[in-house]
């Protein structure tokens, strides 16, 4: 038997990237403090236009640091902020309008603290329950996460989720430069090149439709491959 201390878990850090999201980021945060998983929750306000600040800001909680940038720059550029500013060693990659459930946390977590896995992806298409939404959202999920199993040699089943883990010192090995919303794939391709051990488990997903604030559009779905590509054979690590 080991007979020192054992050894305490790891801290985990919630990033929440935002932006005008001023009716739900409070309760998104409620939510996630409420689980008791977070040692610290970074919530980036990417250039917002309304009161999302003001929101985070009424939220007293020591663990809750709003940082900001001056005009809005995308996701990828506000994780990357979080990443920066971390002081856990996992971290959580939260949306700010409750697509994700934090009650997934657990599920999340469990292949990294017990020492199986260096990211973990949370797949909307593994059985768990969601809201019934757009056919051709769905096929667009599906085709680049395909596309993006044959550039990384992955058999993933949901690339593009929102929610997704990380060890700390595995994600800081790579570089990310995408902006917007080219993280998903760019974070993805980078992994795989890392040697990162990549696991999948089932998230709930409730998602929002245009009129209620989603922010992805098929823009950005046109960029993927090309970042797949850049992150897999031409990037710097």
């Amino acid at each position: 038997m080991n007979g020192g201390a054992p050894s305490s878990p790891p801290r985990v850090t919630v990033a929440i990237p935002v932006y005008d999201e001023e009716a739900t980021v409070a309760r998104v945060v409620a939510r996630v403090l409420e689980g008791g998983i977070a040692d610290e929750v970074l919530v980036v306000d990417d250039g917002s236009l309304d009161g999302t600040a003001a929101a985070v800001e009424g939220v007293r909680d020591p663990r809750v640091r709003l940082l900001r940038h001056p005009r809005n720059r995308g996701k990828g550029a506000a994780l990357r902020t979080a990443i920066a500013a971390a002081t856990g060693e996992v971290l959580v990659v939260q949306d700010a309008d409750l697509e994700y459930d934090p009650a997934d946390y657990p599920a999340l977590l469990d292949p990294i603290l017990e020492g199986r896995a260096d990211a973990v992806f949370g797949s909307r298409f593994l059985g768990g329950p969601h809201r019934v939404l757009l056919f051709w959202h769905y096929a667009g999920n599906r085709f680049l996460t395909l596309l993006s199993n044959m550039i990384t040699n992955l058999n993933l089943t949901d690339m593009e989720t929102g929610a997704k883990a990380f060890r700390m010192e595995t994600l800081r090995k790579v570089t990310l430069r995408q902006d917007r919303f080219g993280f998903e794939p760019e974070v993805t391709a980078k992994m795989a090149r890392a040697g990162a051990r990549i696991w999948e488990v089932s998230v709930s997903y409730a998602g929002r439709t245009y009129a209620e604030g989603k922010k992805i559009t098929w823009v950005d779905a046109l960029e993927v491959p090309w970042v797949l590509l850049r992150a897999r054979f031409w990037d710097p690590l």
